[in-house]
């Protein structure tokens, strides 16, 4: 198997205020547009992200979209983008801290409840 790209779909209650919170903080676009979606892009990654607007009238989820699901994005200085999202209003939720094995995280939240995670990997002292 040759995997040409990648999208996420993820299905929320308002996909314009989640847009909101990609483009202007993590430098997506939207691409295409439609009634009940959007698409979103970079120029420097494959990655596509899809907000799909959850139908008002079917009954609510079990477990409410997209509970469970961090969209996790692997930048290159944490620290520089901190101060970036910082500056610049973002709704952080974890400033950056040191999980065990040398991976720093730093998390967000848009209107939806979905989750972005920043992350960068540098390694352990000693390594």
């Amino acid at each position: 198997m040759r995997i040409l790209g990648t999208a996420i779909v993820l299905t929320v209650r308002d996909p314009a205020a989640s847009s909101k919170i990609f483009c202007t903080h993590l430098g997506f676009r939207e691409t295409v547009t439609g009634e009940d979606f959007l698409c979103l892009e970079r120029d420097d990654t494959d990655l596509e992200i899809v907000l799909l607007q959850r139908d008002p009238e079917s009954p609510p989820p079990l477990i409410p979209a997209p509970a469970g699901v961090t969209l996790s994005l692997t930048v290159a200085d944490i620290a520089v983008e901190h101060q970036r999202l910082l500056e610049e209003g973002a709704p952080l939720t974890e400033h950056p801290h040191r999980a065990p094995g040398g991976l720093w995280l730093l998390t967000m939240r848009d209107p939806n409840g979905v989750e972005i995670q920043l992350t960068q990997w540098t390694p352990p002292s000693g390594a």
